[in-house]
């Protein structure tokens, strides 16, 4: 390995662990060799468990704190100099204050344990989407998953040492204190810290950090977009390709449909989809005026819980090699993993998540956790598409805005322009879900899924997307999508799953002025005939019930947004038309 020259990396890293104490530093260079030796510590001490090597090659087992099993939105923060620029959407103090709290907190937080120096990539290395980062840690859990989340290696180091710009990412477990515990981010210092966490979002810190929230950042400053969406490529039986970005809250289906598996029907029809990411997107306006995106991760980080060969066969042959799984149940006559909806069969002699025996035929309780997780790397994907590996981005034919409810938003819709887009993905509302902590199933507002992930104001964040459409002279078009509607019963009424397609389809028709639209206060939907139902235990009546707007609903749906939008003290034009012409709409159905 070719040492870090980079004097201005050298620096950082002397002075963190002067303020943290390790009894010594290891720099990762992201060689096989070395990562064997660090998993070997951790299945020393404890800290992880190998599972069955001819079943699960290369997988380990990872346990969290009972109170640290989701990302921790109240302990998350942004530190602009001004609190008008982090918003009222995020948590925030002065940056001198918090840098002093932090201070004490990091102080002698590593006694006793190495400091391992990760530099790593978010992007392909050398394209101009990447961006570069050192993450210090004392944790054997995030250099394995960083490992897996990034691109970690010499290349990075030799980008460093030719002087390149890198967010500054420091994160120690220390007592795993969840009264003490901050994800910290410092914009325009382009730093990270993160204490008091073992939890997956709040120490990768390539990932909702530096990806989403540092990115997001950066994207307004240097005229980009990153964005917590999905990328699929659909190619259609001619040959043409088709790529497609989604923005879903998580744990709303985004893992599912990056890597969605055609229905039968459509399979004898000649069509392929294949995932270019399945959860962040960074985008950028080409020569040619259309957008591209890219995923800059290198590895997926998804809820386990669900997950099996009916909702997502390729996420689970995914994690069947070099994965760690996190907080699920163990079968100990096996020494495999298990969780809730994988298959019928949970096992007698197991462990739950909290490693307490557990016989999943008769316990009440749960023996994974709601928001268990697997990290796996993307090259195991077997739908991962070639474009993923050169880092340049693909052209992007629709963006779809999505959340879970069971009433309100119809099946699908498409905005009347890009500004009209805009609007509706500011006023994208989601059914809470396990991936964050509180409560449940309450309707909450997630603006283009980015509420937790933006790191700025987010008026400025609406006009950003309004500015980046001015820039494109062949734009995508917009859609909103709720596979989650539900009948009298309270169960879905849309498959879901594969049969998205059938949606996706009718959107990439409109892409192409091929399929025929209604005009609602919401936007263009399709009519029931437009909608491929071949196969499908489906009838007319059905699709009207996905796809009916009522009157009294979107009148509370509207006092949400008002509500809402008042926290703003100002939001962009395009806006607040946008919202006017909805409520007009609404009062004359």
């Amino acid at each position: 390995m070719t040492m870090v020259t980079n004097e201005t990396v050298n620096n950082w890293v002397r002075e963190m662990a002067e303020m943290t104490k390790p009894d010594e530093v290891v720099w990762i260079d992201g060689s096989k060799e070395q990562l064997e030796e660090i998993r070997k510590v951790a299945l020393k001490t404890g800290e992880m468990i190998a599972l069955n090597e001819e079943k699960l090659p290369g997988c380990l087992y990872y346990r969290t704190n009972p109170k640290d099993v989701a990302r921790d939105e109240k302990r998350t923060l942004i530190c602009t100099r001004k609190e008008e620029d982090a918003g009222p959407t995020n948590h925030w103090m002065a940056p001198v204050e918090m840098y002093a709290k932090l201070r004490k907190l990091f102080d002698g937080s590593m006694k006793g344990r190495v400091m391992y120096a990760i530099p790593f990539s978010m992007g392909v290395v050398g394209t101009d989407f990447a961006k570069y980062g050192v993450e210090l840690t004392d944790s054997i859990y995030v250099v394995l998953s960083m490992a897996i989340m990034t691109r970690v290696g010499q290349p990075i180091i030799d980008k460093l040492n030719a002087g390149a710009d890198f967010t500054k990412c420091l994160h120690s477990k220390a007592q795993v204190n969840e009264k003490e515990k901050y994800i910290v981010h410092f914009p325009e210092d382009n730093t990270i810290w993160s204490i008091n966490s073992a939890y997956g979002g709040n120490v990768l810190l390539g990932k909702k950090c530096l990806a989403l929230r540092i990115g997001s950042f950066l994207g307004r400053k240097e005229g980009w977009m990153a964005e917590h969406m999905l990328i699929l490529k659909i190619e259609a039986p001619n040959g043409e390709k088709h790529y497609v970005c989604g923005a879903f809250p998580s744990a709303c289906g985004k893992t599912n449909l990056a890597m969605l598996t055609p229905p039968d029907y459509f399979k004898k029809l000649g069509y392929k989809i294949q995932t270019v990411g399945d959860d962040i997107s960074w985008l950028r306006v080409g020569d040619d005026g259309r957008l591209y995106a890219v995923n800059p991760e290198n590895g997926f980080f998804g809820v386990a819980p669900g997950t099996n060969e009916k909702s997502n066969p390729n996420a689970l042959k995914t994690t069947r090699k070099n994965t760690i799984f996190t907080n699920v149940a163990r079968n100990l006559d096996d020494n495999t993993v298990w969780w809730e909806k994988l298959d019928k069969n949970p096992p007698e002699n197991g462990e739950d998540w909290l490693g307490n025996p557990w016989n999943g035929k008769t316990s009440t309780e749960k023996g994974a956790h709601p928001n268990s997780r697997f990290t796996a790397p993307a090259e195991n994907c077997p739908t991962i598409a070639d474009e993923f590996f050169t880092g340049e981005g693909v052209p992007i034919d629709a963006i779809v805005f999505g959340g879970r409810r069971a009433k309100a938003e119809p099946l699908v819709y498409q905005s009347k322009s890009w500004d009209h887009g805009v609007f509706v993905g500011s006023a994208m509302t989601s059914e809470t879900t396990a991936a964050a902590k509180g409560q449940v199933g309450v309707v909450r507002h997630d603006p283009m899924a980015m509420i937790p992930f933006c790191g700025y104001n987010m008026s400025d964040y609406f006009q950003h997307w309004i500015d980046m459409g001015k820039k494109m002279t062949d734009p995508p078009k917009i859609f909103h999508v709720n596979w989650f509607r539900t009948d009298e019963k309270d169960e879905f009424i849309w498959p879901g799953f594969g049969d998205n397609l059938r949606v996706l389809l009718w959107m990439l028709a409109r892409c192409k002025g091929e399929a025929e639209a209604v005009e609602t206060p919401l936007g263009y939907e399709p009519r029931p005939e437009d909608i491929d139902t071949t196969d499908l235990d489906l009838d007319a009546e059905d699709l009207k019930k996905l796809l009916a707007i009522d009157k009294e609903t979107w009148q509370d749906e509207i006092k949400g947004i008002e509500k809402f939008y008042s926290q703003f003290d100002k939001l962009p034009d395009e806006i607040n038309e946008a919202f006017d012409a909805l409520k007009k709409g609404v009062e004359a159905l």
